[in-house]
């Protein structure tokens, strides 16, 4: 009886503080407070990516964006079960697969490697499922034949059109009128359609394509079903947030809403979240246009840590521009944070007596905290980190001796916010400059031996490339040029 009233009494804590935090919900358009289906486990799903190259570093601010939700949902004591999809069948993929001469599996086998090499140097966590699309084909087709069935999609000679003006709802998460909607970039022109906005749920197979076998003959699917099927089979027919970048509220949420709740009879998503645009000078960056960089081209450049600290001190539903001043400013900002770090650990490894001055720490939880339940304000919360920083540096300073249990309340502090939730310092790296110190010597050596090649000095080139191998650094060429990871074969 006493177990159970303490459970009771802990959930009945843990949904009054919850209710303080507030989300945006692009489907309301207003901010909410919000209220978990289940508050034992919130179930979040993001839209991963499609894995025919590297991500570039505007996908990374989504992702980033909601790993920093889904630590902050951690923070307040919720399990989350985070589900982010690979697209691993999609038309790029194929391309890129015939441009390349390359089965498609191999093409997304290496980006799916890739990926979680960039994500893991960004300091993203793990997710608890990464469901692939061509894993899910018997979900994906039931779904497919329910729409059929239920009048909701048409055959056209092997293809299947979802029919948009059967959703009473279409355009409630976009808010465009549909009477109004032309056939956006993304949209096939299809003379099989019956309406222009009608989308493809299955695609008849074509020569040299890959294809699975359906009710309608060979073929795959299309992208905006794939992740419909994916999310409610693990997940549930109703779940808390689906996030993902300001890119994809139209048409492929908006499809997903349609697909969904079509199917199913009832509400898809309770809280939609999404992230601004990268920008490069006042420009949408993307692949399409030819000006992005890649994530892991910039962590060549810049820590984890700073590119994280870039991304969490804009308003996480704005635009943020790109530029190398920008993060060397994020950079050298965190330098005052990690200067403290040191000394953290150092004078917890002296472990000296001393005097523990009076500190108000739990005002500054108050204050991290309010600012996060403000609809995610993490701009706002690293400044409270920056002021915490200098209140204990100026303590630190007008004492003379301080005590160690001190210093363990401070890095409890750091820990708690700026670790596990922004990830912005890293208490266990020996030095700030480590990485990217690696990541330019490395560097260098590629393009020693790149001059070492072109001028026939083999010798020298496959000594760089051996002893960098008995150190762990794998060398990759490739008609791109040369990259490499850190872990022996």
């Amino acid at each position: 009886m006493t177990e159970n009233l303490n459970y009771i009494c802990k959930q009945i804590i843990k949904q009054s503080v919850n209710k303080m935090l507030k989300l945006y919900n692009t489907l309301t358009k207003k901010v909410e407070e919000f209220i978990p289906i289940d508050p034992n486990e919130i179930k979040f799903y993001v839209c991963g990516p499609t894995v025919y190259d590297y991500f570039h570093i505007g996908n990374a601010r989504s992702f980033v964006m909601a790993d920093i939700v889904r630590r902050y949902l951690e923070y307040k004591g919720y399990n989350v079960k985070f589900v982010m999809n690979l697209t691993d069948v999609d038309d790029k993929i194929i391309k890129k697969s015939n441009e390349e001469r390359r089965n498609a599996n191999d093409v997304t086998t290496d980006y799916i490697n890739a990926f979680f090499e960039d994500i893991t140097k960004l300091k993203i966590k793990k997710a608890t499922l990464y469901p692939k699309a061509t894993e899910h084909m018997k979900e994906i087709i039931d779904m497919i034949k329910l729409l059929v069935d239920k009048k909701f999609a048409y055959n056209a000679d092997g293809n299947i059109f979802y029919d948009v003006k059967k959703f009473s709802g279409y355009g409630k998460l976009s808010g465009k009128n549909i009477e109004e909607l032309e056939a956006g970039s993304r949209i096939e022109v299809n003379e099989e359609k019956k309406d222009p906005l009608d989308f493809a749920l299955w695609k008849k197979a074509k020569d040299g394509e890959p294809y699975w076998e359906s009710p309608w003959g060979k073929g795959r699917p299309g992208w905006h079903v794939e992740c419909s099927a994916m999310s409610c089979k693990h997940l549930g027919k109703t779940f808390d947030i689906h996030a993902g970048g300001n890119d994809l509220i139209f048409p492929h949420h908006e499809n997903e809403i349609a697909q969904s709740e079509a199917a199913n009879d009832k509400q898809f998503v309770k809280y939609w979240l999404h992230f601004g645009f990268l920008n490069i000078n006042e420009e949408k960056m993307s692949k399409s246009l030819g000006n992005f960089f890649t994530a892991r081209e910039v962590l060549k450049k810049y820590s984890a840590e700073a590119i994280r600290m870039f991304f969490a001190q804009a308003y996480y539903r704005g635009p943020l521009n790109f530029s190398d001043d920008l993060l060397s400013a994020a950079e050298k900002g965190l330098e005052k944070i990690n200067n403290l770090v040191d000394k953290i650990n150092l004078e917890i490894r002296k472990n000296i007596s001393g005097a523990k001055p009076g500190f108000d720490f739990d005002s500054y939880y108050k204050r991290f905290e309010e600012a996060m339940d403000e609809d995610l304000n993490t701009s706002q919360a690293v400044a409270v980190i920056f002021d915490f920083v200098k209140e204990v540096n100026r303590i630190i300073a007008s004492s003379e001796s301080v005590d160690v249990n001190f210093y363990d309340d401070v890095k409890t502090f750091l820990t708690k916010t700026a670790e596990n939730v922004l990830g912005i310092v890293d208490f266990n790296k020996k030095n700030a400059g480590d990485d990217k110190l690696v990541n330019d010597l490395i560097e260098l050596l590629i393009t020693l031996r790149t001059e070492a090649k072109q001028n026939k000095n083999y010798l020298l080139s496959d000594t760089i490339r051996n002893r960098l191998k008995e150190l762990g650094v794998v060398l990759q060429d490739s008609k791109e040029g040369t990259s490499y990871k850190i872990g022996k074969n």
